[in-house]
């Protein structure tokens, strides 16, 4: 058994722990409130743009805007938004884990990689994975533009005609205690034509001014919608890591506790019986 001593520094020790993992719960809930505020603010007009969007495609000819061009899938681009961070339970792995899977499915001598966060760049630069972008260092300070300066250079890659078709990987916000790894298309758009029923609408000015002016604010704001959704999806995930690991701070408290009031009790009762040992050998 372990000498007093030990079991009293180990419960100091997991103590400052336990207030390091309570300090990071209440800064992850706060940061995660923020997040969900400019999520929630920009759902709404990221599906309804979605919605025009698909709504206007059947009619135009796909040949006039290169982003609607649809081509032989020889080679794709992937989008794989992680974090910066560590702490925050299985979010990092699970987006790695379904990003390699399917990724290696396709082939990953066909594939190009757009890494953001810390977590992607270094996961997939160490299995020497082609990696055209990595952004990192800027979810403190992440804005609109963040998200226009990412979006431009993945469409860029896919106008050069470099890639075929572009996937973005990303982690969607359910609730505090639930996200969902998404695995969606972004270029080139498409549409669902059994949900497509647009004959008798009118359109001012003409549907092709329309989609050229419409496309580009749309992936901006596809963009910004999954940097926000992972963001958010990150906290939530660190704040309940970090929960997790107060309340097992706290199990391992009362052990040690327990342990330590043993190992006391042991040491009193033994020094009891050395004292009555050696007065009873005096009085023989």
């Amino acid at each position: 058994m372990a000498n007093l001593k030990d079991i009293r520094d180990r419960i100091k020790s997991v103590k400052s722990i336990q207030k390091v993992t309570k300090a990071m719960k209440m800064v992850s809930a706060a940061k995660m409130r923020r997040a969900q505020e400019r999520m929630e603010q920009a759902r709404p007009y990221s599906q309804s743009l979605e919605e025009v969007i698909h709504h206007i495609l059947p009619d135009v000819d796909r040949e006039i805007f290169s982003l609607l061009d649809v081509r032989e899938i020889k080679r794709k681009a992937y989008v794989i938004v992680a974090a910066d961070r560590g702490l925050s339970g299985s979010f990092n792995a699970n987006i790695l884990k379904a990003a390699q899977n399917e990724i290696d499915t396709f082939g990953k001598e066909n594939v190009d990689l757009f890494c953001i966060g810390k977590k992607a760049r270094d996961y997939f630069k160490r299995r020497e994975y082609t990696i055209i972008e990595s952004h990192v260092d800027f979810w403190s300070d992440m804005e609109f533009d963040s998200a226009m300066k990412i979006g431009r250079s993945i469409v860029d890659h896919f106008v050069s005609g470099k890639v075929d078709e572009i996937h973005v990987l990303y982690n969607y916000f359910i609730s505090v205690g639930q996200q969902k790894v998404k695995s969606e298309v972004l270029l080139p758009l498409s549409y669902d034509e059994k949900e497509s029923s647009i004959s008798d609408r009118l359109y001012e000015p003409s549907k092709e001014i329309l989609v050229k002016s419409l496309i580009p604010r749309h992936l901006n704001v596809q963009m910004w919608k999954y940097l926000l959704e992972s963001y958010a999806s990150e906290q939530a995930a660190r704040m309940m890591a970090m929960e997790n690991a107060t309340t097992n701070a706290q199990d391992i408290i009362k052990d040690l506790t327990l342990q330590f009031n043993k190992a006391r009790q042991a040491a009193i009762t033994t020094e009891m019986l050395e004292i009555v040992s050696g007065a009873e050998a005096l009085s023989d």
